[in-house]
């Protein structure tokens, strides 16, 4: 994306996040470089120049600025994060207090704020939810639902149908019937994604920053007549282990099965998006014209749009007519460093 001086410079007064990662601003009097969204006092324009990376601005004599810490990958799990999740999903049974979290070394008040952040719940809701998210998945598996809830660290049967009840709106007994969709968070170069899967598929993959995540979760459950819970699915190792080369430039295509729930239109669009080759782009017009309606150029931009596996059905490769990047669910950053790596620019 080739923005202008004046363009950056009213992203930068805007603290406009679209442009987090796109650019990197220094400034002249203080000599130190900012993200586009850094809150403190905005420089003269004479003042700022701008730079495509970190790297360049260090060169040029910046240092990082302290408010908003350019050099912080702020989407990326902590290494702490990563290991309370870890310890949960390998025992969801367990209860972690906030004494066991002190013991850790880990303040209580910081996880909460992450998780509050992060998923719209406190940790010891977070396992709470697991516990019953992996009890719902044992006893749709056919396990015995007394059995279950005692495994699952509940003290009586009472209590673990009205917890149950009260994520599900149904009883552990009429819950036999309904499927699921597992869910799992993936740590890739550009952020922390959310991946969902099915017996048949992956049906979901998406930046965990993403503002319609939330809506898109609701509806893929409704389609497919399930309920999402944090769990393991056959599908994800492949996917983790394609996202992993994807990223590292090794794997231009991606075999993991993907199941997409649509209109039999948004699944030619979404057909039409694969059949972009790896490093091309592709203007609206010109994949409605592919889909031999080049009137539906409307149409087309928002099928794309309903696009739930970011990445593996590259919406990222289409782009306006007149060579901009346009709208992307993941942030325009994104969209930018997806076209640099698959044509060679970047590398992770």
């Amino acid at each position: 994306m080739n923005l202008t001086h004046d363009q950056m410079y009213k992203a930068l007064v805007e603290k406009d996040s679209r442009f987090e990662g796109v650019f990197i601003t220094g400034v002249k009097t203080t000599g130190i470089f900012c993200k586009p969204t850094c809150t403190a006092r905005k420089p003269k324009k004479e003042n700022v120049e701008f730079f495509s990376n970190t790297k360049t601005a260090i060169l040029k004599g910046y240092r990082a600025c302290k408010i908003c810490k350019p050099l912080e990958d702020t989407k990326k799990t902590p290494d702490y994060i990563k290991s309370l999740l870890e310890e949960v999903r390998e025992n969801p049974a367990q209860k972690l207090k906030d004494y066991d979290l002190v013991q850790r070394g880990i303040e209580p008040a910081k996880i909460r704020r992450w998780f509050l952040k992060n998923h719209g719940i406190t940790f010891h809701a977070y396992q709470r939810m697991h516990r019953i998210n992996t009890a719902f998945k044992k006893i749709s598996e056919g396990q015995k639902i007394t059995e279950v809830a005692f495994d699952s660290g509940f003290d009586s049967l009472s209590g673990f149908s009205d917890s149950f009840k009260s994520v599900f709106g149904v009883s552990p007994s009429k819950s036999k019937s309904a499927g699921i969709i597992d869910l799992k968070r993936i740590e890739t170069p550009l952020g922390t994604m959310i991946a969902c899967g099915i017996q048949d598929g992956i049906c979901l993959l998406e930046f965990s920053d993403r503002k319609m995540l939330e809506t898109e979760l609701k509806d893929l459950a409704k389609r497919l007549n399930s309920t999402i819970v944090y769990g393991e699915n056959p599908h994800f190792p492949l996917l983790e282990e394609e996202l992993k080369k994807y990223f590292d430039r090794e794997l231009q295509e991606f075999s993991v099965t993907l199941i997409s729930p649509g209109t039999d239109f948004q699944n030619q669009v979404w057909k039409a998006l694969k059949e972009i080759p790896f490093g091309k782009t592709r203007s609206y017009k010109e994949q409605a014209m592919a889909l031999g309606d080049e009137k539906a150029v409307r149409a087309v931009a928002r099928a794309n749009g309903m696009n739930r596996i970011a990445i593996l059905i590259p919406c990222h490769r289409v782009i306006g007519a007149d060579g901009q990047l346009t709208g992307y669910a993941g942030g325009l950053w994104r969209k930018q460093r997806l076209l640099e790596l698959e044509s060679g620019q970047l590398s992770f």
